[in-house]
């Protein structure tokens, strides 16, 4: 027998009052049952519709707005209630950090159970439009056409597009004209392609019959104005891509890395995929304060440039290094931490699970002349051993900034064996931040917190924790 499915029903006068998961505003019915509503905005009163029923909490929509939160403001991008990638344009900046702030704080609470010696405000972001350094778009065989715009009877011209997969939707792309997130070149190469691809009648990705020449567009940018553009075909055909890439190049010059990819897969992943060089430099130039970075197109590198140096001036700040230490820092990326911190200390060693970020940090260990650090590529949880540590001495301090499903419990009971005197948490997950601090408690107090808000109008949130060694 089937599940049965959940009733819809309507839910009259719900107050939001705070921020729940994904950017979803939370309310309570009248019986006090907990409701998470899309688009809406802590402080509105509105009727909902109820979706489904999830954990035991009400997933809902908006129905009737009756009234507007005073933190209620009006989106600035043509393609907000499309897109999906800037959840919050309409909450006011001010009171987006002030939720975003109470979250981290929820989050230790009720998930860490720890008290926290000091809770530093958020940073905000000064630059809160075009702050991202790196944006990927998808081709599509199909847009996403509003059902108001087609239940309007006006007539409608079902290209194929070029933007963002509408949640929910793999198969159909909301088509950007202007995107906020990236200067605004971006918007001209974005858009001189997709005209390139009309009047060429070169094909859009169908994700349904999986065929289609042009798969995504990845573009990356630097902060003397330089461009990396690499175009991901579904398969090589040089008569379609050699006069596209010499157009392009001709076209823009501030594009000095131009790549293409072939991509046969079933999906849109790229890790395992090689690009290829088509013109200009191999990289891009960008630095973050003392430290240079060359950037490749498979570089992970802090997206927002910015406001990645005042994250990372806290994260010495809270290591406060006086030159004698040994340093472990674990998910090191590209070792964009390690570096920043080298100048500062003994030695650092670096740990991460994907190769070619280990040979991008050896690469910028050579350009800044770091004579200090190493770096191994594999499984923290496989490397990070008694013998490791023996091989390299006992840490100092040990700098720990996983990806959002946090650590593996395996490295957190290592760390706990390591007892490291001091060990600062990056997080872009405070929830899974605060599910290995409660394991790490055992040993460890949290002497600070410091949030950062990394991507304004979205419900993402950066924090660092300081944590010391108990003395028992």
């Amino acid at each position: 027998m089937g599940r049965r499915r959940n009733r819809r029903k309507l839910i009259k006068n719900v107050r939001l009052t705070g921020i729940a998961d994904k950017g979803k505003a939370v309310g309570r019915d009248e019986e006090g049952m907990v409701i998470f509503v899309e688009d809406g905005v802590p402080g509105d009163l509105m009727d909902v519709m109820t979706l489904r029923k999830k954990k035991g909490v009400w997933q809902a929509r908006p129905e009737t707005l009756i009234e507007k939160s005073p933190d209620r403001t009006e989106p600035f991008c043509q393609h907000f209630s499309n897109c999906g990638g800037c959840k919050w344009q309409h909450l006011n900046y001010e009171s987006q950090i002030k939720h975003k702030h109470q979250v981290t704080i929820d989050a230790f609470q009720r998930i860490a159970k720890v008290d926290i010696g000091e809770v530093l405000p958020i940073l905000g972001c000064e630059i809160t439009k075009f702050y991202r350094n790196k944006m990927v778009f998808s081709f599509c065989s199909k847009q996403w056409i509003d059902q108001e715009v087609i239940d309007s009877g006006v007539e409608i011209d079902f290209k194929p597009g070029l933007g963002f997969y509408r949640a929910g939707a793999f198969d159909k792309v909301v088509d950007i004209q202007e995107c906020f997130l990236q200067d605004s070149v971006n918007d001209k190469i974005r858009n001189w392609l997709r005209d390139y691809a009309y009047k060429n009648e070169l094909t859009f990705h169908d994700p349904r019959k999986h065929e289609g020449m042009m798969r995504n567009l990845f573009l990356r940018c630097n902060r003397k104005g330089e461009w990396m553009v690499n175009i991901y075909f579904h398969k090589m055909e040089e008569e379609v891509i050699f006069p596209l890439m010499k157009e392009m190049q001709a076209t823009f010059l501030e594009i000095t890395s131009l790549w293409y990819t072939i991509n046969p897969k079933m999906n849109d992943s790229t890790h395992d995929l090689e690009p290829i060089h088509f013109g200009g430099e191999k990289f891009l130039l960008e630095s973050l304060d003392h430290v240079q970075f060359k950037i490749s197109p498979k570089s992970f590198f802090q997206t927002n440039t910015y406001q990645a140096e005042k994250l990372y001036q806290i994260i010495s700040a809270f290591a406060n290094l006086e030159g004698h230490e040994n340093v472990y820092d674990l998910y090191t990326g590209l070792g964009s931490i390690a570096l920043y911190l080298a100048n500062n200390c003994k030695q650092v060693v670096g740990i991460e699970e994907i190769e070619e970020a280990i040979q991008d940090a050896k690469v910028n260990q050579e350009l800044n002349k770091i004579t200090n650090a190493s770096f191994y590529a594999g499984d923290v949880k496989d490397i990070l051993t008694p013998t490791f540590a023996e091989r390299h001495g006992k840490p100092d301090l040990l700098i720990t900034d996983p990806p959002r499903a946090g650590m593996h419990e395996e490295v957190v009971r290592m760390l706990l064996e390591l007892e490291s005197p001091k060990i600062v948490y990056i997080s872009c997950n405070p929830s899974t931040q605060a599910r290995d601090i409660a394991i790490l408690k055992e040993k460890y107090e949290v002497l600070k917190i410091q949030p950062v808000d990394m991507f304004p109008h979205t419900h993402h949130i950066e924090n660092v924790a300081l944590l010391a060694l108990r003395n028992e």
